[in-house]
């Protein structure tokens, strides 16, 4: 049986995001997380907490990614269920990366991913 994803949510009140950019050095292969910077394999990653799915202008995204634009936005939980197993989340997805089975690994890294913005969110999502 299928073990149920936990929120993340309570996690990021201990997230670390200095973790979460070690953590991130998995993900540099593929992805760049500097504002303005170039899309790769994958988008560039900058803004991406709030953002809409598929929102990298101009690039090519799975069938799988181009079915979720404009149905939804990248908050904490759809980062997490994301990260956590990204072939599950988005059938026919290009990102080949097998996802974080570390709920603490994915807390500091969306915590990580939090900061990358011209106005960050607080930490800790409103319930």
């Amino acid at each position: 049986e299928k073990k149920e994803l936990q929120p993340i949510t309570p996690l990021l009140v201990s997230a670390d995001p200095e973790k979460g950019k070690i953590v991130a050095k998995k993900c540099l292969q593929c992805h760049t997380f500097d504002k303005g910077g170039a899309n790769h394999t994958g988008p560039n990653l900058w803004g991406i907490i709030g953002n809409q799915f598929a929102h990298a202008a101009g690039f090519a995204y799975s069938q799988g990614f181009q079915d979720k634009h404009g149905k939804g936005t990248w908050d904490v939980e759809e980062l997490n269920k994301f990260l956590y197993k990204p072939r599950e989340y988005v059938p026919g997805t290009k990102m080949s990366f097998v996802g974080i089975a570390d709920e603490k690994e994915r807390a500091d890294l969306i915590a990580y991913l939090m900061t990358l913005s011209d106005n960050p969110q607080p930490t800790i999502a409103k319930s």
